[in-house]
């Protein structure tokens, strides 16, 4: 009667490969489940499960500072008045992105630059030999004979250039001020006109009855084109008055400029 005797080693074999089973098992399992997070998820793990991953945020770029447009003026060295003119008239878009024309009372020169605002040319001018920036009511519909010497003036102001042409020479001109009879013209071929214009002061460059007279290689081959092409806006600035007594809108943008640099 030794059978429950030899039952005792069954069981304890039996026990034995059971525990084996339950570790082999747990071990299975350990390899195929994936181990849990108990920390903090890293930096851009926020998406969805199954979702990629998007593209690293990129920090915006800094916008580039705001470039300052001004009158080029190629190396020349113009007047106060020419220079603070040009600059307004770049930086407003007075000019509406035409050429546009400055005439210098003062010195008896005229600038001509693109609508860019960069200096095509300067060359000197013969204006009205009376100063004063307005002109006589009516002016523009009397004979040249009847135009007293007081009456003389080249009116300040801006005009749009128009190419136009004089009834009396038989020449294509650039109208300035058409009710006023004003162009810019070439010079007359005069002995005294043509000295003036060529001598190196400006005493005697105020001779005409008002029309502004040009070289003639800067009417044709610098003026007329800007006129006939896209067009050109004339400045003529006054010597009488500031600039704020006939140009409403001027503002000295230069000194703001200025300012703001330091």
């Amino acid at each position: 009667m030794n059978r429950p005797h030899a039952q005792a080693p069954a069981r304890s074999e039996f026990a034995d490969a059971l525990r084996k089973g339950l570790l082999i098992g747990s071990a299975v399992l350990a390899a195929l489940w994936p181990p849990q997070l108990t920390g903090p998820p890293p930096a851009g793990a926020s998406h969805r499960a199954g979702e990629q991953p998007g593209p690293p945020a990129v920090a915006p770029r800094a916008a580039a500072p705001a470039v300052t447009r001004l009158a080029d003026f190629a190396g020349t060295r113009p007047s106060t008045d020419v220079r603070r003119m040009a600059h307004w008239i770049v930086r407003s878009g007075d000019h509406r992105t035409l050429a546009f024309v400055i005439v210098d009372k003062k010195d008896a020169k005229v600038y001509a630059f693109d609508p860019n605002g960069r200096l095509q040319a300067v060359v000197p001018a013969l204006l009205g030999s009376a100063r004063g920036d307005d002109t006589v009511p009516g002016i523009g519909e009397r004979p040249v004979a009847q135009v007293l010497p007081h009456e003389r003036t080249t009116p300040a102001g801006r005009f749009v250039a128009e190419m136009g042409l004089s009834a009396s020479r038989g020449e294509d001109v650039v109208w300035v001020d058409y009710d006023a009879a004003v162009s810019m013209h070439r010079v007359l071929r005069k002995k005294e006109r043509l000295a003036a214009l060529s001598s190196p002061g400006i005493a005697d460059n105020r001779m005409s009855y008002g029309c502004i007279n040009l070289p003639v290689a800067f009417f044709e081959n610098v003026l007329r084109p800007a006129v006939k092409g896209p067009g050109a806006v004339i400045y003529v600035l006054p010597e009488t008055r500031p600039l704020q007594s006939v140009f409403a809108s001027f503002q000295d943008v230069v000194p703001a400029l200025q300012l703001a640099q330091h």
